[in-house]
């Protein structure tokens, strides 16, 4: 049995979906409801393999967080090893804009978001093709569980 929180967020997110012109379905609702329960971003892999017991397969997980990045629903961020990985977008929370920074650990791989944090790149010193450009950043190392 959903809990009153629980059908709470299902019936927002299905909201934020029509508010961003598109249909509302099970597979979208779904893959908003998995980006939001998660910790950091997730990739497709990840997601399809914990939605493959609802009943949808990776193909339409794919289609549905093109979908949802193209809405602004959802945030595509590639972390340097060429694999895409999604985060949901909340209008209320700081990182609505997307960009913000990420720890990735070397060891286990996973990944999570960090507070934001204003870094100054100054002009003479950086490469022009960064000035005036934002800028994405990541941290390394070993995290808590791994070290």
């Amino acid at each position: 049995m959903a809990s009153a929180r629980q059908l709470a967020l299902h019936r927002d997110l299905r909201q934020r979906i029509r508010d961003s012109q598109l249909r509302v379905t099970g597979p979208r609702v779904a893959v908003l409801e998995r980006l939001v329960a998660a910790k950091g971003p997730v990739s497709h892999g990840e997601l399809a393999d914990k939605l493959a017991p609802a009943g949808w397969d990776r193909a339409t997980v794919f289609r549905v967080l093109n979908d949802l990045t193209e809405a602004s629903l959802v945030h595509r961020v590639d972390l340097g090893d060429h694999v895409w990985r999604f985060e949901y977008c909340a209008e209320s929370e700081p990182h609505a804009g997307g960009e913000h920074p990420h720890f990735v650990c070397n060891d286990c791989g996973d990944v999570v978001c960090l507070p934001d944090a204003d870094v100054q790149v100054k002009s003479s010193t950086g490469p022009r093709a960064l000035r005036g450009h934002a800028l994405e950043i990541q941290l390394k190392g070993r995290c808590d569980r791994c070290a």
